[in-house]
């Protein structure tokens, strides 16, 4: 069985910076704390790295459907869906590292 690569904020440890970076280990303990987070989930660190040193330019196998997977769940979450024209799922991908690196990461909103 391969690794779990991808974390819903619900079982993401918010210790893991190493992991899950800064932003993903902060959202997944401020959820399991109780503050009013949106579902979402985490790409784990390890995921990209194996992406980047990938000769193939390929995601590591099984990550996608880790994606869709948890897809589905902010979706049941939200009863939104995602692509869909009449009551969409509106996401903002962030991405992050272990350590802070302000300015130097790129956001993608709706």
């Amino acid at each position: 069985m391969s690794k779990k690569m991808v974390f819903s904020f619900k079982e993401g440890d918010g210790k893991n910076k190493h992991l899950l970076g800064g932003k993903g280990a902060n959202l997944c303990e401020m959820t399991q704390i109780g503050l009013n987070v949106p579902p979402g989930f985490v790409i784990s660190t390890e995921a990209c790295l194996e992406y980047l040193d990938s000769d193939t330019d390929e995601l590591p196998d099984g990550v996608m459907e880790e994606v869709h997977e948890q897809m589905k769940q902010v979706e049941q979450a939200t009863g939104k869906g995602f692509g869909d024209a009449e009551n969409p799922l509106l996401v903002s991908v962030r991405s992050g590292s272990a350590m802070s690196m302000p300015g130097m990461m790129d956001t993608i909103l709706n």
